[in-house]
């Protein structure tokens, strides 16, 4: 099965994720079906709960299966590292469909940041794939009920960088309004697209890791009700990067498990560009120039989402850091 053009350097990797019966499957074949996503390669945890016979034309061996969209679809019954880099070699030698994108979805009770750091901690993987977002699905009849009971699904959404609301056709209109409250404050910088109303936005669920900042005004009183919280540092002055870098690194070693997200936009010292920045929990991702501010206002930005620590704990580990220079830092860091 010869290759007719060449892979991509990096090929983008969307985590598709949601709680059990939030519809990700119906939103997977939606999207499946879309032209756009005919160089798509599918990863799914367990083949045999997602009903996609229906789509098959070919199998191409006991793991892996050509869908009628051109997409190749394959079965996680291991390691995902393992199918990952089994996946790019098949590719690279020709015995699979070209893709320029890969789709993984998980399982509805899984916590998406195992998935996330073994694109950066496999070795193969960080030089041939690079994340582009993570798309959750949530359930607008149960996805109230679900934030409540699950830690499992408030994780979900509060790592998300867009949202997907099913199942606001048969919902109660006054029931979809609480969650989304729940979800804007849980996840205020997430964007929530009802996609079962209208006609699917394809291009905006594939960008759903294109833009890594999108500016939030410090959430209000609602955060307090969700056990995940939202809060945002505003500075007014330029940053010194080795600075900024050596606290979020110790920021995160130490309270990673409780900070589920920090994403920020930064004027940096000697910069002109904004510099973009993502953490999740342990996970740095590499810091993106972005070639222009998104607005007029050329502030840094910070916006975490945190859960079981007060965010005041941050804002003065903040402050202490940001009357360093980069110097005195880096010998609190050895000392």
């Amino acid at each position: 099965m010869p290759m007719t053009e060449a892979p991509p350097a990096f090929t983008p990797v969307t985590l598709l994720t949601g709680f059990l019966g939030s519809g990700k499957t119906t939103l997977l074949r939606r999207l499946l079906a879309d032209p756009a996503l005919a160089d798509t390669a599918v990863i799914i945890n367990e083949f045999g709960e997602v009903a996609l016979d229906h789509l098959l034309v070919e199998r191409l061996d006991e793991d892996t299966v050509l869908l009628g969209s051109g997409c190749v679809c394959c079965t996680v019954r291991g390691e995902l590292a393992a199918t990952m880099r089994d996946l790019h070699s098949r590719r690279e030698r020709g015995d699979v469909p070209m893709f320029r994108r890969l789709v993984i979805e998980s399982t509805g009770l899984a916590d998406p940041f195992p998935v996330l750091s073994t694109l950066r901690a496999d070795p193969v993987l960080r030089h041939h794939f690079t994340a582009a977002g993570v798309v959750t699905t949530v359930d607008a009849v149960n996805g109230l009920a679900q934030l409540d009971r699950y830690v499992e699904s408030m994780r979900q959404a509060a790592i998300a960088d867009t949202i997907a609301l099913t199942k606001t056709d048969i919902a109660d209109p006054t029931a979809s309004e609480a969650l989304l409250a729940r979800l804007q404050a849980i996840n205020p910088a997430a964007p929530v697209l009802r996609v079962a109303e209208r006609r699917l936005p394809v291009d905006a669920l594939l960008r759903a890791g294109g833009n890594p900042f999108r500016a939030v005004a410090e959430p209000d009183g609602a955060a307090a009700h969700a056990k995940a919280r939202a809060f945002s540092i505003v500075v007014d002055e330029p940053l010194d990067w080795s600075t900024f870098g050596i606290w979020l690194a110790m920021l995160l070693n130490r309270h990673g498990n409780r900070i589920l997200r920090v994403k920020g936009l930064l004027a940096l010292q000697g910069e002109a560009r904004p510099v973009a920045v993502h953490g999740v929990q342990h996970l740095v991702h590499a810091p993106t120039h972005l070639q222009e501010w998104p607005d007029a206002d050329r502030r840094s930005r910070l916006v975490f989402i945190v859960e079981g620590i007060d965010p005041d704990l941050i804002r003065r580990s903040f402050a202490a850091f940001a009357r360093l220079g980069s110097a005195a830092a880096a010998a609190l860091v050895s000392a």
